[in-house]
């Protein structure tokens, strides 16, 4: 699990506390069952009309993702490869046939299974760049959809604040219940702002890192095995693979496969 979302969920549930009770207010002011209905409810049910009934239902789902550490296995990776570039270039190419069946990584092992076949270098460039493509449209539909419910969070929280005032108005004759109405109808932009700012727009930035570092994995993922492809030397190649990976990872698994 991904402690930093709980830490940012709790980190901010204590934040707004904090500053309501030392402002002077109490946590149960800030609590509104139908101001949660205009802002949440509304905001939401505004994505069956911007996205598919699947997405609308699935965008939980998805989200719930930000809560998991995504573990693309670069180590294993470049390991696995640096060993299949040793083997190609000791016994040919058609030596890997047996051990791509055993690669866990799809990506890798399509790739790997046309070099066998003797695909051409640049179909192979095209197939799996138009992989990586697809993939990363896919996971920014999804982004998409969560934003828009973050966008539509402040504006809902205003339309509660409309109807709240519409309701205050409606009721002036009683002097004593404008403070504590106007606090109510205030309530929704606070929730609106709420919901965008501190949870849903942060989902979405987190699913967009996640994808970043998925897509840097199928790169390094193609520039290896066009490497193995084009024969290069088993160093070079790891050479090339771990510029992928951060300065930390990097010296750790340098040793490994940079032996002569």
């Amino acid at each position: 699990m991904d402690i930093a979302t709980l830490i940012g969920i709790i980190g901010g549930t204590i934040a707004i506390g904090l500053g309501v009770v030392t402002s002077g207010g109490s946590i149960g002011g800030i609590i509104d069952i139908p101001s949660v209905f205009v802002t949440v409810g509304g905001s939401y049910a505004s994505l069956f009309i911007v996205a598919p009934l699947k997405q609308a239902l699935g965008i939980f789902k998805i989200m719930g993702r930000a809560f998991k550490i995504q573990d693309y296995g670069e180590k294993t990776l470049i390991q696995d490869m640096v060993t299949l570039s040793e083997t190609a270039r000791r016994e040919g190419i058609l030596a890997l046939e047996e051990k791509v069946e055993e690669l866990p990584n799809k990506f890798l092992k399509d790739g790997l299974k046309m070099v066998v076949d003797g695909t051409d270098q640049a179909v192979i460039r095209t197939i799996m760049e138009n992989e990586m493509s697809q993939k990363e449209a896919r996971h920014m539909d999804w982004i998409g959809v969560i934003n828009a419910w973050a966008g539509y969070g402040p504006g809902f929280g205003m339309l509660g604040t409309v109807i709240g005032l519409i309701g205050m108005l409606n009721n002036l004759e009683d002097k004593s219940s404008l403070g504590p109405n106007m606090a109510v109808a205030l309530i929704t932009t606070l929730y609106g702002s709420m919901l965008a700012n501190w949870l849903v727009a942060p989902f979405a930035n987190k699913l967009m890192a996640q994808n970043a570092q998925e897509m840097t994995s199928m790169e390094m993922i193609l520039e290896g095995v066009l490497s193995i492809q084009a024969g290069d030397n088993p160093r070079i190649l790891a050479m090339k693979l771990l510029t992928y990976l951060d300065p930390k990872t990097r010296s750790i698994i340098g040793p490994e496969v940079l032996k002569d």
